[in-house]
């Protein structure tokens, strides 16, 4: 059977999302998705070969990292950790499914950011600043709403910021229509059943594999489910849409104002939340040689970060309004070499224990498996776009995982033990 281009394509973005979303996992919270959401967004730039695409890279780049990374204030570590491991169904239903709607939100508002960055043209230009003005308002607005005077609670007594990012999408959704940006509205749906099935999807298939006893970071399998069928979803939505031939040229203070948040704000937010020599000789300080593999831990990660953002902003100041493929996928291979780096310093590579993480070894497989994908010259859109949503596909695709995930709750269920009161969201 002969596998359409368009799918080469898509599965060159699963592949890089879902890699940088499990490299993620070493740093978590907002800063880590939204490296990760780089890197998703390059992705996606690079597999469309589009010229104006390339032209605004670094505008692109940060809608996604900003989108993908802005649901990393939601908390779903008691789901994921308890919820969806209760020994009863009505539990364990509860947190698939919440972890399908925080996956869910990740991709709505990470696919929509990026959808308008695609979609902003002369003739259709996105009002930014309003956008972004609603955005926030909505998340109060429905944060207040829904928690101070419903409470409805996901996930008590822990923080319940996924009503910000709820009212934020929906407000992102209703500028969207008003102002009919349709294709956008595509890419945010579709990314959003991505994100969702791969969160709830990843959390099942982590207990199945513990069941297994399969010798490997099961966890961090998860986490890579969100960021591949997430980058799926979100890729399908942009190759099946219709855009306009040519999107609005960014100015030069953004490119700098973007090139600076991606390659400065975002390393110095990872380095101190990850990579100091204070943070690495506590967590070393029964080891003899604590100590030293503390200071070469947070040494090495400063010249990685340091290295990095030098050797992009030297390779494109020369081309500030010219970017091409060879600027894109430069930036791509140096983003995602050194967050993998990154990833094997946190995880004891002055240790020697990175060799038993063979997790990290894969990330690099799959770096190489989406450089050879890379070299084909696959057209990514399909042949008839649309800017219009199939309601109707979608609604039955909804309904389809909320049953499935019902169905994988029974299974999981007996996949484990009986679990005490701290499980349960709901008492049984």
């Amino acid at each position: 059977m002969k596998i359409k281009p368009q799918w080469i394509s898509i599965l060159v973005v699963g592949l890089s999302f879902g890699t940088a979303w499990a490299i993620r996992g070493q740093f978590g919270h907002e800063q880590g998705a939204a490296w990760a959401g780089a890197i998703g967004g390059l992705s996606v730039i690079l597999a469309a070969r589009r010229s104006d695409w390339y032209r605004n890279m670094l505008m692109i780049t940060l809608s996604s990292a900003v989108g993908w990374g802005f649901a990393g204030i939601i908390s779903y570590g008691a789901i994921a950790g308890k919820y969806a491991q209760s020994d009863n169904f009505t539990n364990t239903y509860y947190g698939l499914m919440m972890l399908f709607v925080i996956g869910a939100l990740y991709g709505l508002v990470g696919g929509g950011l990026v959808g308008l960055s695609l979609g902003s043209s002369k003739k259709q230009p996105v009002n930014w600043s309003r956008l972004i003005t609603e955005m926030a308002v909505g998340g109060i607005v429905v944060h207040a709403l829904l928690i101070d005077q419903l409470e409805i609670l996901m996930t008590p007594p822990r923080s319940e910021a996924w009503a910000i990012c709820l009212g934020a999408g929906l407000a992102m959704l209703w500028y969207m229509a008003r102002n009919e940006h349709n294709s956008p509205i595509r890419v945010a749906l579709f990314a959003a059943l991505g994100g969702g099935f791969g969160f709830a999807f990843g959390e099942f298939f982590h207990i199945l594999m513990n069941w297994i006893q399969l010798p490997f970071n099961t966890w961090n399998m998860a986490e890579y489910s969100i960021g591949f069928f997430g980058g799926i979803g979100m890729a399908y939505g942009v190759f099946s849409s219709k855009w306009e031939n040519e999107t609005a040229k960014p100015l030069k203070w953004e490119n700098a104002a973007a090139l600076l948040f991606l390659t400065v704000l975002i390393t110095l937010i990872i380095f101190r939340e990850s990579f100091t020599y204070s943070m690495f000789l506590e967590k070393y300080k029964d080891l003899a040689n604590g100590g030293t593999a503390a200071f070469l831990n947070s040494l090495s990660a400063c010249i990685i970060l340091l290295s990095m953002s030098g050797a992009i902003w030297y390779f494109l100041h020369r081309n500030k309004e010219s970017f091409t493929a060879r600027h894109t996928i430069a930036f791509f291979l140096i983003y995602t070499l050194a967050y993998i780096l990154l990833s094997y310093i946190s995880t004891g590579l002055f240790l020697g224990t990175f060799l038993k993480n063979s997790n990290h070894h894969l990330y690099l497989v799959n770096l190489l498996v989406v450089i050879l994908l890379l070299r084909r010259k696959d057209e990514a859109f399909r042949n008839n776009p649309t800017n219009k949503m199939d309601w109707k596909t979608g609604l039955i695709w909804l309904l389809f995982f909320i049953f499935i995930f019902a169905i994988l709750a029974l299974i999981t269920i007996q996949l484990h033990g009986p679990t005490d009161a701290s499980y349960d969201r709901f008492p049984i």
